[in-house]
């Protein structure tokens, strides 16, 4: 699904801009810095050369006074104020060069600077939408399952549950019946009423998000809605662009057979089944033990789907299919954990979020990194060079060392503020599904004793123990209760629900108290 912006009045040259939202961005940046940097030296030693000859001149001056250099008439002169305006040219030409790569960098970070949806939290995607597009076209349809089927066959086959067996269905429903609430996402005012007569006996629902799931913006739409408030822009009218489709369902699905994971996780990007979820049935391990049913076993036949072609072409070389099993029959309270996991994943694909892991950790970091590196390494190129290759390699070899346990540390603050966010609009999903939101306080709080609990990225989730002895790590800190702040914010998001439920409803009585006044 998705729709398309009007017009906006804007000067022509804004959607030049739309060039530096790309990955090949970073690129041109380090390549135009580094052919800056490599004039850099010359420039200073050309400088040094000029400033030195001119102490030269007032050095001798001082010394003997009244004693002129040989040519020191209107010759020297004119030398001298040559030199000076060659100082002068020269070094503004060093600042062009050393401030157009750090003005360029900060451009394109502008460019690529867009508000989450739900939450309003400013990201960086460094992707264009032609990127995104071809990003989502690759994982559509059965595109989804054999990205992920490579991720998951690394350690080994696993052993699939096939669209035949209970447990497949138990989640595919309560998946879909969680799909159905992302529509109110994105025109929440529509149901204003409802969420003010709540009462608090009843489920919850959270008040209109300031920032409604709407289609990504393209390139410029922000600097686009920017200029056209300017008041020197002109009525330049320039094509209005297309913004992205909402990637919306049905989600991908796999259920893998295997005990001893806990866990799911989400992947992908776009419409079409190029997102989805794969839950481990540890999980459903847990939550059976954890709401045990009542002591009757049934077998459910369910009808075979299109996903079994699918696994059969792209997965039957690497893994095996469990067959159906008896089961108990799911309890509500049994659903409601599925659901809270569920919609914590669905979370993460409705706010892209592995489009910004992608952009950031694969192609920001490293390449902001690289820029660094680049000016450290000239800057110290005077001293250096007086030591040989071998410890301009070092230096060099260094700067990546530590790109590396840089990237770590980013990427652990970034997936605590990626599940954290999905812990919040997860509420939302929960409520507009029909599940109570408050109940995920305590699934989490019972999950934070269950070793590797963090389902942001594929690797957090198939990996059971994580090193702890990385310098991004003991930075953070080992015992960093992430879990207690993941609790801490989801309470703090359902107790604003309900101070904003009261005060909106004590204005209406107190505009409905007025109007007797004012008849």
């Amino acid at each position: 699904m998705g729709f398309h912006s009007t017009p906006r009045r804007d000067v022509a040259w804004v959607p030049l801009l739309a060039l530096l939202k790309a990955s090949t961005a970073m690129e041109i940046i380090r390549t135009v810095g580094r052919v800056a940097l490599t004039f850099i030296p010359f420039i200073l030693f050309k400088n040094h050369a000029s400033r030195r000859f001119l102490r030269h001149v007032e050095k001798h001056k001082a010394d003997h006074p009244g004693v002129e250099l040989p040519g020191h008439s209107e010759k020297m002169l004119a030398k001298k104020s040559k030199m000076l305006r060659g100082i002068r040219q020269r070094t503004l030409l060093f600042h062009a060069l050393m401030f157009t790569p750090i003005i360029l960098f900060w451009v394109t970070v502008i460019a690529c600077m867009e508000r989450t949806p739900l939450t309003g939290r400013w990201r960086l995607i460094l992707l264009s939408p032609e990127e995104e597009d071809e990003i989502a076209n690759q994982l559509a349809g059965p595109g989804w399952y054999q990205a992920v089927g490579e991720i998951i066959a690394k350690d080994g086959p696993p052993t699939i549950i096939p669209p035949s067996d209970w447990r497949y269905a138990w989640v595919r429903d309560t998946l879909r019946s969680l799909e159905t609430a992302i529509p109110h996402l994105g025109d929440e005012h529509a149901l204003e009423p409802v969420w003010l007569d709540r009462g608090p006996d009843d489920i919850p629902l959270p008040p209109p998000a300031d920032y409604p799931l709407r289609p990504r913006p393209r390139g410029t739409e922000y600097i686009r809605q920017i200029m056209s408030q300017m008041p020197w822009a002109c009525s330049v009218v320039s094509p209005p662009s297309i913004p992205h489709i909402i990637p919306g369902p049905p989600y991908s699905l796999i259920l893998i057979d295997d005990p001893n994971s806990c866990n799911a996780f989400s992947y992908g990007f776009g419409p079409d089944g190029a997102g989805g979820i794969v839950v481990f049935s540890g999980f459903l391990d847990k939550i059976v033990e954890r709401h045990p049913a009542p002591n009757m076993k049934t077998m459910v036949n369910v009808p075979l789907s299109e996903e079994t072609s699918w696994w059969a072409s792209l997965f039957g070389s690497v893994m095996s299919v469990t067959p159906p099993v008896q089961h108990l029959q799911p309890t509500p309270a049994q659903t409601s954990d599925l659901a809270i996991l569920l919609a914590h994943e669905l979370s993460h694909l409705i706010l892209s979020h592995h489009l910004e892991t992608l952009s950031s950790f694969t192609i920001f970091v490293p390449g902001m990194l690289s820029i660094v590196s680049d000016v450290l390494r000239t800057l110290l190129f005077p001293v250096t060079m007086f030591f040989g290759p071998f410890v301009n390699d070092a230096v060099a070899n260094l700067g990546k060392a530590g790109s590396t346990e840089l990237s770590k540390l980013g990427e652990l603050c970034s997936t605590v503020k990626q599940e954290i966010e999905a812990d919040v609009v997860s509420a939302r999903l929960l409520a507009y599904a029909g599940f109570d939101p408050r109940l995920a306080m305590a699934f989490w709080e019972h999950r934070a004793m269950v070793p590797s609990t963090a389902e942001c990225t594929p690797g957090s989730a198939i990996k059971q123990e994580k090193d702890k002895s990385t310098v991004a790590m003991k930075i953070m800190g080992s015992g960093h209760p992430i879990n207690e702040v993941r609790i801490e914010k989801l309470r703090d998001e359902l107790a604003r629900w309900r101070r904003e439920r009261d005060r909106v409803v004590d204005e209406l009585q107190a505009l409905s108290a007025r109007r007797p006044e004012h008849s």
